[in-house]
């Protein structure tokens, strides 16, 4: 596919004129494009669009006004993989809020198929090896370059095909109004503000081992590296990774503190100074020791898991489908540990497959 088979849109007129001709379009391919692996502040930097012939980009980074756009798009059903991410992004970027959903992922966990990346059903169903070269491309960065725009376009592109050839297999099956009732479920997931604990975000991978000052110190690098990071708009992982500074908590008590050769200059002094900071703390200021609440189950509630994950494996198995799709194991531990979370921890189909 050449850019001129593409439409990019960065104007109102454009985005307008191209929105009065989509209200004769029914299903619409959606995906959008964020800059998250260059940027601290992740945002909405391109919109991909199929409906019927036509590939659409939409560049938000332009200053348009999306109200339209919106309002068009939210009473058409738009087709998605794996919706939570681009309805978020989407949500924040433009303020759109979907109609009707189908998430192709979700269709594909319910028929059965093993691999449900869109690569890889995109294999399965039409044969196409579909490229990764820009998997990982700077999406802020203007112009957009020919195979960026490829790249993009191709997680559109047979969207709308692969919902249709799905909704055959889940009819066939008479797993539609599962899969409805599972679209309607993650877009409202989608829709919810996730709110980080500052007492956990600073906790990373490699850490439960660590106490008393090393704790300290790995959380006043966490603050340090968090501070540099959106002062230089870049990920926190191009300041210091995280296997950084778990080592650099881990000597905090030797004599000679190990400071990565790639912190230079200003930065080097920044985090020495806040290392000095950090080493500098009394006791009474340590955070305490990191323990994972772990409610330990009765044997009774123990009992109940095991049987309630036996049902539900010989029912996937029944159905040919992955046993996480029936139940997932966190919500099968939840109703465990208290019945009458039933209904907050399974869907209406899902709780009528275990008898629940």
């Amino acid at each position: 596919m050449s850019s001129s088979d593409v439409l990019i849109i960065t104007t109102d007129p454009v985005l307008d004129q191209w929105c009065a001709a989509l209200e004769s379009e029914d299903a619409i391919a959606v995906d959008t494009e964020g800059d998250s692996l260059h940027c601290y502040f992740e945002k909405l930097c391109l919109i991909q669009i199929t409906s019927g012939s036509q590939n659409v980009l939409i560049d938000p980074l332009e200053p348009l006004d999306f109200s339209k756009f919106n309002a068009v798009l939210s009473k058409r059903e738009i087709i998605l993989h794996g919706c939570d991410y681009d309805l978020r992004m989407l949500r924040r970027g433009i303020n759109f809020v979907p109609g009707e959903v189908f998430d192709t992922y979700i269709a594909a966990r319910l028929v059965g198929l093993k691999e449900v990346g869109l690569a890889s059903l995109v294999k399965e169903f039409f044969g196409i090896d579909l490229p990764k070269s820009s998997q990982k491309a700077n999406w802020a960065k203007r112009p957009l370059t020919q195979p960026m725009i490829e790249y993009a376009i191709n997680d559109t592109l047979y969207l709308v095909e692969l919902g249709e050839r799905l909704t055959e297999r889940l009819s066939a099956l008479g797993r539609w109004g599962w899969f409805q009732e599972s679209c309607l479920r993650a877009v409202a997931a989608a829709a919810e503000d996730r709110q980080k604990d500052p007492e956990r975000v600073w906790k990373i991978p490699g850490s439960s081992g660590l106490q008393g000052i090393s704790l300290a110190v790995l959380k006043a690098l966490w603050h340090w590296r968090d501070e540099e990071a959106k002062s230089a708009d870049r990920p926190s992982f191009q300041v210091l990774r995280n296997e950084e500074l778990v080592e650099l908590a881990k000597s905090a008590g030797e004599a000679r503190v190990r400071i990565p050769q790639s912190i230079q200059g200003s930065r080097r002094k920044r985090l020495s100074s806040a290392l000095q900071q950090a080493l500098a703390l009394p006791e009474s200021e340590w955070p305490p020791r990191i323990r994972l609440p772990r409610n330990r189950p009765t044997g009774e509630q123990e009992k109940r898991f095991e049987h309630l994950k036996n049902r539900r494996d010989r029912i996937a198995e029944g159905l040919n489908i992955d046993p996480g799709v029936v139940a997932p194991r966190q919500a099968l531990e939840r109703i465990s540990r208290d019945p009458e979370e039933v209904d907050g921890a399974l869907m209406r189909w899902q709780r009528q497959l275990l008898g629940l």
